[in-house]
């Protein structure tokens, strides 16, 4: 088995709703997000998936994210835009895009060098 990861950054603002504290006004993070992915086997030239293809189809679901303020973006338009609700709405917007022989292991989301979600199912 292969695992295989890409890490990407986006700047992004966000207000967590009904937040009491300092995360409920409007504040920002350079997001990192890195995508993990298993595959069995390699192609005819020995690779699972290519790296660059790994990255653009990131880039796909993030690149809107970034330089936007998340709470604009739908579903965060009706629900918050916390790392744990970003996490699970890119592993889902990733995972139908995956050739077949790519399994989506889980995406993790570092909101600061401290603080970081991990999301799977």
């Amino acid at each position: 088995m292969f695992r295989l990861s890409t890490q990407k950054m986006i700047s992004a603002s966000h207000i967590l709703r009904e937040y009491d504290g300092p995360c409920g006004r409007l504040h920002g993070h350079n997001w990192y997000v890195k995508m993990d992915v298993t595959a069995g086997e390699t192609d005819a030239i020995g690779l699972a998936i290519d790296f660059k293809e790994m990255d653009d189809l990131l880039w796909e679901v993030i690149g809107p994210m970034d330089h936007a303020h998340l709470n604009d973006i739908p579903p965060f338009d009706r629900i918050n835009p916390s790392a744990e609700n970003l996490a699970r709405e890119i592993y889902r917007r990733l995972k139908p895009r995956l050739p077949v022989s790519v399994r989506l292991e889980k995406i993790t989301i570092w909101e600061t060098d401290q603080y970081w979600v991990e999301y799977y199912e």
